[in-house]
């Protein structure tokens, strides 16, 4: 279990750091710290296994009749980005504990940045291909939220936005791309596509699955032409910069690439879709780093250059380009990360990453100098640093590409031109900074940051040095392993000495550092004040990524005014037609078989029954227009009709459930119907013009035709299935395996909660969602003018009672609902009891989690009826969020218990036994699933409630500070006082309300029992 700690570990941590308070910045260092030298170790002792050329395989099991499977697998390659990944992560761990501010956030900042952790080991360690989708969404996702991190910055909002856009467009490609892929191989298993190479590359998708997946890679490595999106995260930290921007997410890329480059590569179009976007990211990367003023813009570019670099190495179709590009992602990691970490650490100290304002400062900073200068030696390709090695490797293959004479001759000159740009930018990377005289014109003063800030830099370059010197003793068995992992027994010799002897690539070299000297010295003084880059400054990927984004956003519009309407009624009428249209379609194919069941006979008490509830669902139809109380009551009247015809028809779990859906949502859409807006009347007068009057009559005719034929289609569907014999379709399986597979022998619960536990989980989480999104809606919902008034019969009973306030500590509230409040408050415990009987018989008997679920609901919703909001949450323990969270987490605890004993999700553990006194006992993991349905049940209803209890204290609190505010006008014009002398001390009472108070405050779920209400003069709270 291995490879899934390694997973879980950094999302554990996410989670943890979260609930740290803000200001636990070392606990929250050490947290993190802690669980990435944990991966670390996990993850090295797996190398002796994976050296001697061993696969590890977990897997976890989820949907096996689908093929769906948590799968991951450890090769060579996957073991050496893990080490990547973890290693780089500890010691941005140790960087970003000095270089966050004591404001900042911390915990948030390693929050987020243990959940990227983790997205991207997933990705790394992913053996499905829809796994490492998901995955590959997820670190975009967590790179948004690190990227905004400072989201109080304009730019940092803009860079996350324009990474998440372009990389999750770029996701979605890749997904639509594996999924053909996976169908093409038969299967999403990484071993199975990995073997399946001809065979893709044979069939007639292989191109349109090279682009979708070229371009899910492309996006996210920041290649031409997505390369746009990388400058503008560098609003990010400094820390997330180190780690996202040089070592981990732009290079999931380039991971991905090589992953697939057994089944994708060797062909043309592999040549010329990634190859040529590898060779204009190579070029133009560097040729735009040259001209960067900002310290982070020159590496940005250079990294979107040496990411190039690799992608040009992979789309050369060459086992020893392969080699080549593996090296250099693990140099690239290291001497770009080093020299992230010295610009954070001079922006750090000074203030800035302006190139013009810095000068001289390996005066004041002579250790961050070294470091800095070793990188970017490393980085130029200088000898005797790991960047030389993987540079000679690139030109050597450059050198002996075949094919065309332009590439054979274009590839090598380009090769020397990126060459020439890399040292040129190098050089003014650390002469500009580091050397001249000192700058006197800095925000803060320079000098040398704290050692443990400058040990994970010293640590990268003294990789860099090694490495360059000692590569086949250091790493050389590591890249033997990775590269035989991916090539397999086809791993071409290659050689990682220092020394060649003179050869062409040595040449190449040698002219690039010379090209590179003369032309940083050529453009010494231009570079200065440049702010724009010449030549391409027009072809500003950010403007062309705006300039698209309006046009989406225009054509959005155009899409939503001719598809959409304000109008509710509208809306639903496309939704109806729709359904409509689609049964249509569906049904015009083979018809609507009749099954051979002959009807039973009409009763008069059933007919009856059904002639009431269409009376009165006909008759609701007909008050909507009208009386909008009238037809909510006639609507209840025929959903208890319905729940009568459940009874007739021996279906009691239905009846019951139906009885307590009927009275919850009757209640709730009680409580927010006074606050629709009134019925224009104004349409019914005769005066209204003959034309207008003719629409509204042609409109509800035609409303009439469509609800009479959607009714007939149900009526005829409903019927076809009744009159089906009970062995036709999948009911006779329920019926005859509830009791032996499940151990239940109420049907329609063991289908909720075994059989199709599944389904109920989307179910209920969907609820969730939208219990909160009602809640989001009416926070910042502001009702009508009109009905913000304290109705006059509410103003006559308050008159009567003498206006007594309540209040929401009292044992009883105040008024005419002292005596209901005290058997309400007996009725809550009796409809607990209730609700835990129908809870733990629903497997057998009628009931269940959501029927109990909604008896406690329903006695919660007459506590707020009879006591007022503030009255029934001041007595409120557990909030419903609360309930929601912990009915969630009970429903996937019940389902990941599976994996325990190896089952797949969701799959019941039963337990049979005796115990003493009590006796025999029957326990399974479903109870534990249908009571996380209970929670989450009473959770999202209360929650609804709450938004809705809520509009009814804020129209008081409003209609009472108006007349505060009126009270206020007349105090202050005080007959014979001048404006400017003193006032009365009426006025001077009444002037104190506060300004803000007159404003409805913002709420949250059970705090209104806590809040602090507008001061009224004399005081007075009333209560709904």
């Amino acid at each position: 279990m291995s490879l899934i700690w390694i997973v879980i570990l950094p999302f554990t941590g996410s989670l943890c750091a979260a609930f740290l308070p803000s200001h636990a910045r070392n606990v929250a260092a050490w947290l993190a710290g802690t669980v990435a030298v944990a991966c670390v170790i996990l993850t090295v002792r797996l190398y002796q296994p994976i050296a001697g050329g061993e696969v590890i395989r977990e897997s976890v099991h989820w949907i096996p009749q689908l093929g769906l499977d948590f799968t991951f697998r450890l090769d060579g390659f996957a073991w050496l980005f893990a080490m990547l990944v973890t290693v780089m992560g500890a010691l941005v761990v140790l960087y970003a504990r000095y270089y966050m501010a004591a404001q900042d956030p911390v915990p948030r900042f390693f929050s987020f940045f243990l959940a990227f952790m983790g997205a991207m080991l997933g990705v790394v360690l992913s053996g499905n291909l829809i796994q490492l989708v998901v995955f590959w969404e997820l670190t975009s996702l967590t790179s948004f939220m690190l990227i905004a991190y400072w989201y109080h910055r304009p730019d940092a909002r803009h860079g996350a936005r324009m990474a998440l856009t372009v990389t999750a467009a770029g996701g979605l490609c890749l997904l639509a791309g594996i999924l053909m892929l996976g169908w093409v191989a038969g299967s999403y298993d990484l071993d199975r596509v990995l073997a399946s190479g001809d065979l893709i590359r044979a069939h007639s998708w292989y191109v349109p699955m090279l682009i979708l997946i070229g371009l899910g890679a492309l996006t996210k490595s920041a290649q031409f032409p997505f390369h746009f999106w990388l400058p503008h995260a560098m609003a990010a930290p400094t820390p997330v910069s180190v780690y996202l921007h040089s070592a981990t997410m732009v290079k999931a890329g380039v991971f991905l690439l090589v992953r697939l480059w057994p089944v994708l590569a060797g062909t043309d179009e592999w040549f010329w879709m990634i190859g040529t976007a590898g060779l204009l990211s190579l070029v133009l990367g560097a040729y735009a780093a040259v001209f960067q003023r900002d310290m982070k813009g020159v590496l940005a570019y250079s990294t979107i250059s040496h990411l190039g670099l690799i992608t040009l190495l992979l789309g050369l179709n060459s086992p020893l380009a392969l080699i080549a590009a593996i090296f250099h992602i693990m140099n690239h990691a290291t001497f770009k990360a080093s020299l992230f970490m010295a610009a954070g650490m001079v922006d750090h100290e000074t203030g800035t990453r302006d190139l013009s304002r810095l000068s001289g400062l390996r005066r004041a900073m002579p250790i961050t100098a070294t470091l800095a200068a070793v990188g970017a030696a490393s980085m130029a390709g200088v000898p005797l640093f790991n960047g030389f090695l993987s540079k000679e490797m690139f030109f050597a293959e450059t050198v002996f590409v075949s094919g065309h004479l332009i590439t054979r001759i274009g590839l090598p000159a380009m090769a020397v031109v990126w060459g020439t740009l890399s040292v040129a930018y190098s050089l003014r990377f650390i002469l500009q900074v580091f050397f001249g005289p000192p700058a006197d014109d800095l925000p803060k003063k320079p000098h040398e940051p704290p050692r443990w800030m400058l040990f994970p830099s010293a640590l990268l370059v003294t990789a860099c040095l090694v490495v360059g010197m000692f590569p086949a003793t250091t790493v050389g068995s590591y890249l033997n392993m990775a590269s035989r992992s991916v090539l397999g027994e086809h791993t071409p010799f290659h050689s990682l000495a220092v020394w060649h002897g003179f050869s062409l690539p040595l040449m190449m070299s040698l002219a690039a550092m010379a090209g590179g000297i003369l032309l940083y010295r050529a453009l010494g003084e231009y570079q200065q004040g440049t702010t724009v880059v010449p030549l391409i400054e027009r072809f500003d990927g950010k403007r062309i990524f705006e300039f698209m984004l309006e046009k989406l956003d225009r054509l959005a519009m155009r899409l939503l005014r001719w598809l959409s309407t304000e109008h509710l009624q509208v809306q639903m009428l496309l939704l109806i037609i729709a359904v409509f249209a689609s049964a249509l379609i569906s049904l015009s194919r083979g018809g609507l078989p009749e099954g051979d069941k002959p009807p039973l006979p009409v009763e008069p008490t059933f007919a009856a029954l059904w002639l009431i509830g269409a009376v009165c669902a006909i008759a609701a139809a007909a008050q909507a227009k009208y009386h909008r109380l009238a037809a909510l009551t006639l609507s209840g009247v025929a959903g208890l009709a319905t729940c009568m015809t459940f009874v007739w028809f021996s279906a009691p779990d239905l009846a019951l459930t139906q009885l307590i859906v009927e009275v919850v949502t009757l209640v709730l859409l009680l409580l927010g119907l006074r606050w629709l807006p009134p019925r224009d009347k104004s349409l019914d007068h005769e005066t209204v013009p003959l034309p207008v009057r003719m629409r509204a009559e042609g409109r509800r005719s035609r409303d009439l035709v469509i609800a009479i034929c959607a009714g007939i289609g149900i009526t005829g569907l409903s019927y076809a299935i009744l009159t089906r014999s009970a062995g036709e379709g999948i009911s006779p399986f329920f019926i005859e395996n509830s009791l032996p597979l499940a151990g239940g022998s109420n049907v329609i619960n063991v289908i909720l909660v075994d059989f199709r536990g599944f389904d109920t989980m989307g179910e209920i989480t969907v609820l969730g969602i939208v219990a909160l999104t009602v809640f989001a809606l009416l926070r910042r919902f502001r009702p009508a003018a009109e009905a913000m008034a304290v109705p006059v019969k509410q103003q006559e009973q308050d008159e009567q009672m003498g206006a007594l306030p309540s209040d929401p500590h009292a044992l009883l509230p105040a008024g005419p609902m002292m005596v209901p409040a005290v058997f309400v408050q007996l009725l809550l415990p009796v409809s607990g009891m209730v609700a835990i009987y129908f809870l733990l018989r629903g497997h057998n008997e009628p009931g269940g989690g959501f029927v109990a679920g909604l008896i406690v609901t329903t006695a919660v919703i007459l506590q707020y009826l009879v006591g007022g909001t503030a009255w029934a949450e001041s007595r409120t323990r557990i909030f419903p969020q609360y309930w929601l969270a912990a009915g969630l987490l009970g429903a996937a605890g019940a389902g990941m218990s599976a994996w325990l004993v190896g089952r797949p999700f969701l799959s019941a553990l039963a337990w049979h036994g005796t115990l003493p006194i009590i006796g025999e006992m029957h326990l399974s993991t479903v109870l534990l699933f249908d009571l996380g349905v209970f929670f989450l049940v009473i959770g999202a209803a209360v929650l609804i409630l709450v938004a809705l209890a809520h509009q009814s204290r804020r129209a008081h609190r409003k209609h009472e500070i108006a007349e505060v505010e009126t009270t206020v006008e007349a105090a202050v014009e005080v007959p014979g006082l001048p404006a400017e002398e003193g006032e009365s001390p009426h006025a001077s009472a009444s002037l104190s309300v506060p300004v803000a108070s007159t404003a409805p405050t913002d709420y949250a779920p059970g705090e209104a029992g806590r809040q602090k209400l507008p001061h009224v003069s004399p005081p007075k709270e009333r209560e709904d």
